[in-house]
């Protein structure tokens, strides 16, 4: 028996997709605080350079607490080349571009969950002790570097190497 009271009217209809709608848009702003506490890399820092250098160099020391750390080199160009050095848990300094073979067209690179390391763009992940490894693929892009007396030292031109990583204005990788 069909009974009229019980056939939902436009306003009822409306009340129920704005609670619905208030509450998808509250169940993603969760998923993106979750996902955003997961990226707890500082900012990259850029790298100053003394006229004339060939290399940048860093104190092995800094890198002992195991936690990455993103910079950033500027081309004369123009270009700004992001890489990140970590110590990897079998303590081994490593370093690499905050880039890969894959995904660096999306211009979101890498950042650090414990022992690993994660894309943010496609979300795989790497064990550290593979940054500088393994390459090609979704990897971070290795980045040659010595330790010398205490230093971690990398070539300028080894970081400018890799500029097709980040060079978006003509399209990158040929």
């Amino acid at each position: 028996m069909y009974f009229p009271q019980d056939v939902p009217t436009n306003s009822t209809l409306s009340r129920i997709a704005r609670t619905s709608l208030v509450f998808l848009i509250l169940a993603m702003t969760l998923v993106v605080v979750a996902l955003g506490a997961c990226d707890n890399s500082e900012p990259a820092k850029p790298v100053s350079v003394a006229p004339g250098a060939d290399h940048v160099s860093f104190a092995t020391g800094i890198f002992d607490d195991h936690k990455a750390r993103h910079y950033m080199h500027h081309t004369a160009d123009g270009l700004l080349i992001r890489y990140f050095i970590l110590k990897s848990s079998d303590n081994v300094i490593r370093a690499a571009f905050d880039a890969c073979d894959v995904c660096w067209r999306s211009g979101k690179g890498y950042y650090q969950d414990g022992d690993h390391m994660v894309c943010r763009n496609c979300g795989r992940r790497f064990a550290s002790v593979k940054v500088n490894e393994v390459r090609g693929g979704c990897n971070p892009a290795p980045l040659a570097r010595t330790v010398k007396n205490g230093r971690l030292i990398i070539k300028l031109k080894d970081i400018e190497a890799g500029r097709q990583y980040f060079d978006f204005r003509r399209g990158g990788r040929s």
